[in-house]
């Protein structure tokens, strides 16, 4: 940077000017340190939290000068707003207490470790009031992480609590962060916080708080790098494959997703891109085309480019290919576009239950698009198929009724499908802007308590034949699906997702997709994946079941829990991002028979620790 700057090269020289230009760079800057700061949510009610920044900022700025200018000048005025703010400040409060001091404790800990490594002149017992601050503030405070809100917040916290147990020297404050980075729970892993598809647990909120999630991973990557640790490349790579997905998404290329991505602060391009390009591209040689793209747009009012871009080095002059998404049940649920619609298709406001009970045996009613409003639970009767057009109908069980939104007719059902359409299983027949704020609240044990699709028998091999395809249900407090009783089950291509919480019988009891006494079942190209209290997959006295093909990811127990099973096979599966174990079993139960395994990916598990 410093050999750029004083050569008057570009981007280097231009980001150099600009940071001068502000009035944080100057030396007649006066810091104001508070004790007690204060934010509120989105920034209310806030305490301290400009000067803090303000302060950050011009630290930051006087110690670049610094290394640039060798002016002492610089240095003493950076050492002067550490040593203001390490002697005054006690305290963060508020509903962003922990984003602030993610934000902020990464800046106070680089700028005061280059100060320390460059000059010589600020005084030990300096160096330790400040580190104490860190100690006895911030980690505190960030410790616990808090995985309960959007990904972005535990993102910022790892990026803090990594440069400071740089800063301090702390061995197993590092080690601390670097589990949660690859098992964290929640929103808050890496493969929780970015999917197989590169789509961001936050890119249906909007892009501003997705590229605030995935630059802070990427910043956190590059401590770890620092320190000889390789987080860029776990989970294949998954980082590159965020950027690449959102940059595609924020120049205004088509992508695929699951939910309704947001368009809120599209092709507004934040300054998140020299780090990740940097390292994939220019480093290591991988394709980065649209983050390339998305970093030329930022650049006019980059300031990360200044210490973060080097140029291209020695990498490859025809890079290897870019990052790619997992295909592995890619595109399960409901078809994106929807499907052409028969002229006597149920609109929405008639009553599907009276078209079901006149369609007759081997009969299809089909439902056209739009919220289908349901007074009460449909059930099914025998050889009936319910058929959709795509995600564009949605089911919509009464927010004032419990239960699930499909039964089966009575305890002998059989040859009954049903096919490409969505459940919406919450109390709200469409998801707000931030869809985690909707979910936390579904968690609980105070929750309704509302499913997707319940086929109860009362013995086993009673049901026969059941077939879900192309079904996405999300948002159940209850199981998704559940099916006790039934011979020849096939749920292809099905999104069960965001399902099995806290209500009765009780946290990990409920699941995305919950199987009791069934035989002859194919779980195929499904995606089972993100249960509140649950596991992506449960059977229990299952014979004869194939799963393949599915992406079982992100659930709070094991992916995919078997008890006394027999027969069972696994294969080309991803299990990734579990909290349990990838495919695990009660610890009082009957041991299942040997699992048949074969080409399946098992990575960030729990049991991986």
């Amino acid at each position: 940077m410093r050999a750029q700057v004083t050569a008057g090269r570009d981007p280097w020289k231009s980001a150099w000017d600009r940071m001068l230009s502000l009035p944080a760079s100057s030396l007649d800057f006066t810091p104001q340190p508070v004790t007690h700061i204060v934010r509120g949510s989105y920034g209310a009610g806030q305490k301290g939290d400009r000067e803090i920044n303000a302060s950050i900022e011009s630290a930051e700025s006087h110690v670049l000068q610094w290394v640039v200018t060798e002016k002492e000048v610089h240095a003493q005025k950076a050492a002067s707003i550490l040593d203001a703010w390490s002697s005054v400040l006690g305290d963060f409060s508020g509903n962003d207490a922990m984003l602030l001091g993610g934000w902020t404790g990464a800046k106070w800990a680089n700028s005061a470790e280059i100060l320390r490594a460059t000059w010589k002149n600020w005084p030990a017992a300096s160096i330790d009031q400040f580190e104490t601050m860190l100690r006895t503030v911030y980690v505190p405070l960030l410790y616990p992480f808090f995985p309960e809100a959007n990904g972005n917040w535990d993102a910022a916290m790892m990026h803090s609590l990594l440069a400071i147990a740089v800063f301090s020297e702390h061995q197993a404050l590092l080690d601390h962060v670097l589990e949660h980075y690859r098992f964290g729970p929640g929103t808050s892993g890496i493969t929780r916080y970015i999917y197989p598809n590169g789509q961001c647990e936050e890119s249906a909120r909007d892009q501003a708080h997705t590229q605030l999630g995935l630059g802070y991973f990427a910043l956190a990557s590059l401590i770890a790098w620092n320190q000889n640790i390789d987080l860029f490349s776990e989970a294949d790579d998954r980082l590159a494959l965020g950027f690449e997905y959102t940059s595609r998404y924020m120049l205004g290329q088509p992508v695929f997703a699951y939910g309704a991505i947001s368009d809120q602060t599209r092709g507004r391009f934040d300054d998140w891109y020299e780090v990740p390009l940097q390292h994939f591209r220019f480093d290591r040689g991988i394709s980065m085309p649209y983050t390339e793209q998305a970093a030329a747009k930022a650049l006019p009012r980059s300031q990360c480019v200044l210490t973060m871009f080097r140029g291209q080095g020695t990498s490859q002059t025809s890079p290897h290919p870019p990052p790619a998404p997992s295909r592995i049940a890619f595109e399960a649920g409901a078809s994106l576009q929807p499907q052409p619609a028969p002229l006597d298709a149920i609109q929405p406001g008639q009553s599907i239950q009276e078209a079901l009970n006149k369609a007759g045996a081997g009969a299809v009613v089909t439902l056209a698009a739009g919220l289908h409003v349901l007074s009460q639970a449909l059930v099914m009767p025998n050889g009936t198929t319910l058929m959709g057009v795509g995600r564009d109908t949605v089911l919509f069980l009464d927010p004032k009724q419990s239960g699930p939104a499909i039964l089966n007719a009575g305890p002998q059902t059989h040859d009954v499908a049903i096919r490409n359409l969505l459940i919406e299983a919450s109390t709200l027949p469409r998801p707000t802007r931030d869809p985690n704020q909707d979910r936390r609240p579904l968690a609980t044990q105070l929750a309704m308590a509302r499913a997707g699709i319940a086929f109860v028998a009362d013995a086993a091999k009673a049901m026969r034949r059941i077939t879900l395809d192309h079904v996405s249900v999300r948002n159940a407090t209850l199981s998704a699906v559940e099916i006790f009783g039934a011979d020849d089950v096939k749920v292809t291509s099905c999104d069960l997702a965001a399902s099995g919480g806290a209500v009765a019988p009780g946290p990990g009891k409920l699941h995305c997709l919950k199987l009791t006494h069934v035989s002859n079942a194919a779980i195929t190209g499904s995606r089972l994946a993100d249960s509140f209290q649950g596991c992506g997959l449960a059977i229990a006295f299952g014979q004869a079941v194939t799963i393949q093909d599915c992406e079982v990811a992100r659930n709070k127990l094991d992916g995919i829990n078997l008890t006394d099973c027999q027969l069972v096979t696994v294969e080309g599966c991803l299990l990734e991002g579990n909290g349990g174990k990838a495919v695990g079993e009660p610890a009082w139960a009957n041991q299942s028979s040997p699992i048949k395994s074969n080409n399946n990916v098992l990575r960030n598990n729990g049991d991986d620790r």
